[in-house]
């Protein structure tokens, strides 16, 4: 079965809201400048009084045989990597061999084993495992060895909700606590530049859910890579009686030392690595010891190829592997082949989720806290043509 075409469809719609989609944002690396800190832009699409406009692209992968991949959404800059660089790499090749192209493709971006130019490399992985999926009449985690587990306890992920009026922060936390959720993970909006005014927000931040949701449910907190070792090293002091089930990315993902400092002061468990690329990005903070949680991201880290080796190696270490939640369907079958020990748990970002499948047909949602997966071939996802206002092949040269 050969690759005859790679079309990138660019899609526009339109994304109803109550209000604004985005009611905050979280602490970001560039908040160190003035200029920066108090901005509130965000990213996936355009808030208007209709809703929220979404432009995104999706790739197809065709074949001589009239089975097609499909995966996305991704970004315009992935798109184009994939059109002018990945695309000549794959027309014409055998579409089962995904080793082989996966390896072609990384060799052939030999200044792009990070960055956009991984993601690409990640979402055709991906297309091709649904290309595979879908030739073979299987879902995905079959072809993966078949489940460990049919229902995922799943996490939400409430990065954009308001983390400053503590009111709403506490009823929400009731609310999704109620939803069924097994744990919720929570984005801090201040790091070091914010003083201690900043601290003081972020430590009423984790009281304030603690005592919302009770002693016996799990409550983790994401710093994004805005803070540094001595700033964080207070900030787990004085959370520490909250019993945070993990402080995630609390440095910049370069900073391996900062990693293994904190790990040697702190008690809380610290995850991260959500913005680490392939397996010999992941070995070296495995091989540190540096976190107990890894997160790579199956859209961004090299795909589910790449994933599972990711995962593999971090098992042999006792490490637990939960990928960071760009993509629900293929998430969800990375998860269902894995230990439950491993992977204990899905992350489900609530609000990236409504974006990110708002083109899809039958959205992946949690019901009574867990995900199930689909049992359709391929990874379930299928484009609804009706939410498209517009859309347009692009970078086809």
């Amino acid at each position: 079965m050969r690759i005859t075409e790679v079309r990138l469809r660019q899609l526009r719609g339109t994304l109803p809201t109550q209000g604004n989609l985005w009611e905050a944002r979280l602490v970001r690396p560039l908040d160190v400048y003035p200029e920066y800190r108090n901005r509130d832009d965000f990213e996936g699409g355009e808030q208007t009084e209709d809703g929220f406009k979404i432009v995104t692209h999706f790739v197809e992968i065709h074949t001589d045989e009239g089975v097609t991949g499909l995966a996305g959404p991704i970004p315009e800059t992935v798109a184009f990597i994939i059109a002018k660089h990945l695309r000549r790499l794959l027309l014409g090749q055998d579409a089962i061999a995904g080793e082989k192209l996966w390896d072609q493709m990384h060799r052939a971006m030999v200044h792009g084993r990070q960055g956009d130019a991984m993601l690409a490399i990640s979402a055709v992985d991906c297309a091709l495992w649904d290309l595979r999926g879908k030739w073979l009449q299987q879902p995905v985690y079959r072809l993966l060895g078949g489940p460990t587990q049919t229902a995922i306890p799943a996490y939400a992920s409430m990065l954009g909700f308001d983390t400053e009026d503590l009111a709403k922060v506490h009823s929400r936390a009731v609310e999704f606590k109620e939803k069924g959720y097994r744990a919720q993970k929570w984005f801090f909006r201040h790091g070091p530049m914010s003083g201690h005014e900043g601290m003081k927000k972020n430590v009423d931040l984790v009281r304030t859910l603690r005592e919302a949701t009770g002693d016996d449910y799990d409550l983790m907190f994401d710093c994004w890579q805005a803070m540094d070792v001595g700033y964080v090293t207070e900030l787990a002091d004085r959370i520490a009686q909250y019993k945070p089930r993990w402080l995630e990315e609390c440095v910049m993902p370069d900073r391996l030392d900062s990693y293994k400092k904190l790990g040697d002061r702190i008690r809380i468990p610290l995850a991260g690595a959500e913005h680490e690329y392939t397996r010999w990005g992941f070995k070296t903070f495995i091989d540190l010891g540096a976190l107990e949680i890894i997160q790579p991201d199956i859209y961004w880290c090299g795909g589910l190829t790449e994933t599972l080796k990711i995962a593999a190696y971090a098992t042999a270490h006792d490490i637990i592997t939960i990928p960071h939640g760009h993509s629900s369907f293929v998430t969800a079958h990375f998860s269902a082949v894995q230990s439950p020990i491993h992977t204990p748990y899905q992350e489900y970002l609530v609000k990236w989720n409504a974006v990110h499948q708002h083109f899809l047909v039958d959205p992946l949602d949690v019901v009574e806290g867990v995900i199930t997966i689909p049992d359709r071939p391929g990874l379930a996802m299928a484009i609804d043509e009706s939410k498209i206002e517009q859309q347009a092949i692009v970078f086809e040269a």
